[in-house]
């Protein structure tokens, strides 16, 4: 089996957008968190509605750039989600990354699919998710 590019200009540029959710200090909720396989850290700042869905995600990664497109495509689809669904999405995640299966049903994760195949990077694909579990009030 060949090689599969890690770094592909798609993941490159899903990176980059990620300066389009910028950490908003005054958020409601923030907190941070931190890959143990890699180092790699973000700070999540969420505003939420009177539900306690999402209204809007900001980001301040020092992540590589699979962790930054990953948690560019979670800032992009974050809105509406409740605490419920962050969750769900997470462990559906974590299931893709550790048991394989099929991808999960969060809208932009195919385009970073194939860093599964690099354990290294699964934990930092993970820390929007973690961290915003760790933030969003529970039912």
């Amino acid at each position: 089996m060949a090689a599969q590019v890690l770094y592909t200009s798609d993941v490159l540029g899903l990176a980059t957008s990620l300066a389009g959710y910028p950490f908003d200090d005054g958020a409601p909720l923030k907190g941070e968190a931190r890959s143990r396989s890699c180092g790699s850290t973000i700070a999540l700042s969420l505003a939420i509605d009177a539900e306690g869905r999402i209204e809007r995600a900001g980001v301040k990664s020092q992540a590589c750039a699979i962790g930054q497109a990953a948690a560019a495509i979670f800032a992009a689809q974050a809105p509406g989600r409740s605490a419920d669904d962050i969750t769900a999405a997470r462990e559906a995640i974590r299931a893709w990354l550790t048991d394989g299966g099929h991808l999960p049903d969060w809208p932009g994760l195919e385009r970073i699919a194939t860093a599964r195949e690099y354990p290294a990077r699964h934990g930092a694909i993970l820390l929007a998710w973690n961290a915003a579990s760790e933030l969003l009030p529970t039912t």
